[in-house]
């Protein structure tokens, strides 16, 4: 028994026209299914291309003959090309003249000099640096070198500071214009109760 107000007959016959038309859908679509199968289960194959001629192995019986062609191919003098390879030149260079410049080079990274400046005590937990490679800078250095230079430019020029902490004149030009320091901003909260996380 059904409770509630009475259905419109519309809807009745819509609803079971709908399910009507699925069956019928479903009858055609699996009518004779079988047999679709079959044909095209039975239908020819395309058939494959045949394969390049070069990447066809050679035949069992030919094996022996071919590996003595290569053989005599391979021991058998060209002369034309052996003239020519007697006729190259080589001029080669004098290796120790290459290992005095990688020495030169050595020695220019080996040479240090003593920290301008460092902050005090161990950072971190690391070791403190006592000297750092010609033409390198610590952060420490960096940052002391560029508020020297916004506070004297006058006697902090960009000469001075290259020569002080062994820098080149265009990596000092660099540092003091493209090298920003960074700023650690905390921001207090605006009132005591912002502080304290409220229970809800």
């Amino acid at each position: 028994m059904r409770f509630g107000p009475p259905r419109s007959p519309s809807k009745a016959v819509f609803g079971n026209l709908s399910n009507m038309g699925a069956r019928v859908a479903r009858m055609f679509r699996n009518f004779n299914l079988e047999n679709r199968v079959y044909r095209e289960i039975s239908k020819e194959k395309p058939q494959a291309a045949p394969r390049h001629a070069g990447s066809v192995p050679p035949p069992a019986g030919g094996s022996v003959a071919a590996e003595t062609v290569t053989e005599d191919l391979a021991n058998k003098k060209n002369d034309p090309l052996v003239s020519l390879l007697r006729s190259v030149y080589v001029d080669s260079t004098d290796p120790a003249a290459a290992e005095m410049s990688k020495e030169d080079t050595a020695d220019k990274e080996s040479e240090r000099r003593p920290l301008k400046f460092s902050l005090p005590g161990a950072s971190y937990g690391l070791a403190e640096l006592t000297d750092v490679p010609k033409g390198k800078l610590t952060i420490a250095e960096a940052l002391k070198a560029l508020s020297s230079h916004q506070r004297h430019p006058q006697t902090m020029t960009q000469e001075k500071i290259a020569q002080d902490y062994c820098l080149d004149l265009k990596d000092t030009k660099a540092l003091l214009e493209f090298f920003v320091p960074f700023q650690v901003q905390i921001i207090p909260p605006k009132t005591e109760a912002a502080k304290q996380i409220k229970a809800s």
